[in-house]
């Protein structure tokens, strides 16, 4: 039997992040997938609930907020549980196994700083290349423009 989840969407709020008694991370949050077909009056979206553990929910809580576009692999998880009012109410979850952000963040909220050095998205700065002292720079290739050859005629 197979129980497999892959959903691409937009976090709808930010993650909630916390660590179990045990010391393991637990995040929740929740994504909007647009469905395929449009309705009348505009887009159609599905939301899933979505529980991330460990080191999965450590990347979740630290490196994506609301709106980014996510894709979540995991599997789905049913669960019953007593709400306040005393009803049995039962829940069915995305338990995701990987999760990765698609984009790159816009702005960075002010209430969620960047670690330094630890950007997952960060690109490496190039130093700008220097010319050794006396070296002539090559000379620009010109292109030659060759219509007779054919890459799909026969060898002939």
């Amino acid at each position: 039997m197979v129980n497999r989840v892959v959903l691409v969407g937009r976090l709808t709020r930010d993650p909630e992040q916390k660590t179990t008694p045990s010391g393991t991370s637990v995040c929740d949050f929740s994504i909007a997938v647009d469905r395929r077909v449009k309705q009348e009056g505009g887009q159609e979206a599905d939301f899933f609930r979505v529980t991330a553990w460990g080191k999965t929910a450590e990347f979740v809580g630290r490196y994506l907020a609301k709106g980014r576009l996510v894709a979540v692999d995991g599997r789905l998880q049913q669960r019953k549980y007593t709400a306040q009012d005393g009803t049995t109410r039962e829940v069915v979850e995305v338990i995701a196994e990987n999760v990765q952000g698609l984009d790159r963040p816009s702005d960075r909220p002010a209430d969620r700083p960047q670690p330094d050095g630890d950007d997952p998205f960060a690109q490496p700065e190039r130093p700008a290349r220097r010319q050794p002292s006396g070296a002539v720079p090559p000379a620009p290739v010109e292109a030659q423009a060759d219509d007779s050859y054919d890459p799909f005629a026969d060898g002939d």
